[in-house]
């Protein structure tokens, strides 16, 4: 685990206290609207079949292209919620994480909805939030029996547990919170120089979407039918 990461951790309780809404029932209502839809964003299944479309028909084109498309959106959220200093940084830190959890479920879910999966089925959903932890994190909590299994076996389980519903959430969201608030703080105290932070927020923000793009490209594998 990195520094930033091992201090965002140590900093995840107190942005909590500051804002209680971020546990992991916002990772679900980030999932659901990012599969519904918000604002100018449209539903992960309508733009990964727009991107379909564009691709003529080509999948892992369009893949790519879902990929790439998040990527741009993160880093312009990233940027725009890192310009400011300490200050703002207990307000930024919510907006980050927020932001940050639609944009990633919506690209997942968007190739999910490309390899062939039922974005409506809880064990889809599942996959989706555990594909957000990225490979290393999930095959240490597979390896210690923290998670079942691989999020392309959450997805093609036989039957849906719901009791992954809450501890996927509870794991994505405190994940989610130490990789922004660590990425802030360094930012901030590193650099004291606002327009550059928001130039580094960008770039770890894109860099985070991309790997888990790549991640899910791997992972979740076309669904037979």
């Amino acid at each position: 685990m990195g520094l930033k990461q091992t201090v965002g951790r140590q900093l995840a309780p107190r942005i909590q206290e500051l804002a209680p809404g971020l546990t992991g029932g916002f990772v679900r209502e980030a999932l659901n609207r990012a599969i519904d839809g918000i604002g100018p964003l449209a539903p992960a299944a309508v733009a990964a079949d727009k991107q379909l479309r564009e691709q003529r028909g080509d999948v892992e084109r369009a893949i790519h292209e879902v990929i790439e498309n998040n990527v741009r959106i993160a880093g312009a959220q990233g940027f725009a919620t890192n310009v400011g200093g300490l200050v703002t940084m207990a307000v930024t830190i919510p907006a980050n994480v927020t932001g940050l959890a639609i944009i990633q479920c919506r690209m997942v879910a968007g190739i999910a909805h490309l390899r062939g999966h039922d974005l409506a089925d809880p064990r889809v959903r599942n996959a989706v939030l555990a594909v957000l932890l990225g490979e290393d994190q999930v095959d240490e909590m597979v390896r210690k029996r923290r998670l079942p299994s691989t999020p392309m076996a959450l997805a093609t389980a036989p039957v849906h547990d719901p009791t992954l519903d809450g501890s996927i959430s509870a794991v994505v969201a405190t994940d989610i919170i130490a990789r922004v608030a660590g990425k802030r703080l360094a930012t901030t105290l590193g650099r004291r120089v606002p327009v550059i932070g928001g130039v580094v927020g960008m770039s770890a923000d894109g860099f985070a979407t991309w790997r888990i793009g790549r991640y899910a490209d791997r992972e979740l594998l076309a669904r037979r039918a």
